[in-house]
């Protein structure tokens, strides 16, 4: 337990960090389960894809940070029956193979685009990001035009809260966290083959939330405009208890940062999932399938 002395940033900062660690178990406990799928040599190592479903254009999702593809199964079983929809685990994730550091945005993206070239995937795309998979979205479309036919970002994290500029009293939480994630990968061991890969998996996660608050922050900030591009940003609604007694005004804050980075086009959209949390596409998994049905017909119906 905390003392009386301790102040209520303290406290915020131990709730999130052991959400952070209880995240990562979660997702070492279920990168084994469901079927392998194929696993694409993009050159530096293998990463592992999941095909379901026929038809252009094609939906691929990229998932948050800790979070392997299983967390997008029920989305991609709704979405084949429409089209084909690709979910993938990025380095070090379920049976992906670790990466070369850092791991920040612009690499995460350069090999996603690897993966479906390789993987034989043809674009263009309708992206589909979430929280940390929704600033590698965003990387993906800036750096690939051509290749993106829709964007949805979902709850992205706010940008000025990672460039520093905002809720600055939050800053020594994140570091925290990262700190806790390479300390686990040091403790994890490499007697085994498990160990290994538990020890590969942190570095990865440690690496991408480390670039969140420097390089990748950066890359996504340099992104001026999105032009035509149809962009869905979706916001969570209900505010999250591990920000203690300032989680309504941080969930006010980070609603109104979404809306602006859907100011980013002139086809942005912004829709607010009022019942919804951090992962919108669990809570309120029909708004999101509706969404992305649209796009996928339109695109069907104007594939210039």
């Amino acid at each position: 337990m905390c003392s009386k002395e301790e102040m209520p940033g303290m406290i915020i900062a131990r709730k999130t960090i052991l959400l952070g660690i209880c995240l990562v178990f979660a997702a070492c406990a279920n990168e084994d389960k469901g079927p392998v799928g194929q696993m694409v040599d993009i050159g530096t190592h293998r990463l592992q894809v999941r095909r379901q479903g026929r038809g252009t254009p094609a939906v691929v999702f990229d998932a948050g940070i800790g979070d392997t593809l299983e967390k997008l199964q029920v989305l991609q079983e709704r979405l084949s029956g429409l089209t084909e929809v690709i979910t993938y685990n990025r380095a070090g994730y379920g049976r992906s193979e670790a990466g070369p550091l850092p791991r920040d945005c612009g690499r995460e993206a350069e090999e996603l685009k690897s993966l479906l070239e390789k993987a034989a995937v043809p674009g263009p795309y309708v992206l589909v990001g979430h929280s940390l998979g929704a600033l590698n979205a965003q990387m993906f479309a800036a750096m690939y035009p051509g290749d993106v036919t829709a964007l949805v970002l979902l709850d992205p994290p706010p940008l000025s809260f990672l460039l520093g500029q905002d809720h600055r009293e939050l800053a020594s939480m994140a570091e925290r966290m990262t700190a806790e994630w390479e300390s686990a990968a040091a403790a994890s061991g490499t007697a085994d083959a498990a160990g290994r890969a538990r020890a590969a998996f942190l570095r990865m996660i440690a690496s991408e939330h480390r670039e969140m608050f420097a390089a990748s922050a950066w890359q996504i900030a340099d992104i001026s405009t999105f032009h035509d591009l149809k962009l869905l940003v979706f916001a969570a609604g209900r505010a999250n208890p591990a920000f203690g007694e300032g989680a309504d005004e941080y969930q006010k804050y980070w609603i109104e940062q979404s809306r602006a980075v859907a100011g980013r086009s002139i086809e942005g959209k912004f829709i607010l999932a009022p019942e919804a949390g951090h992962y919108i596409h669990q809570d309120a998994p029909d708004l999101v399938v509706k969404a992305v049905t649209k796009l996928v017909l339109a695109a069907r119906a104007d594939p210039d």
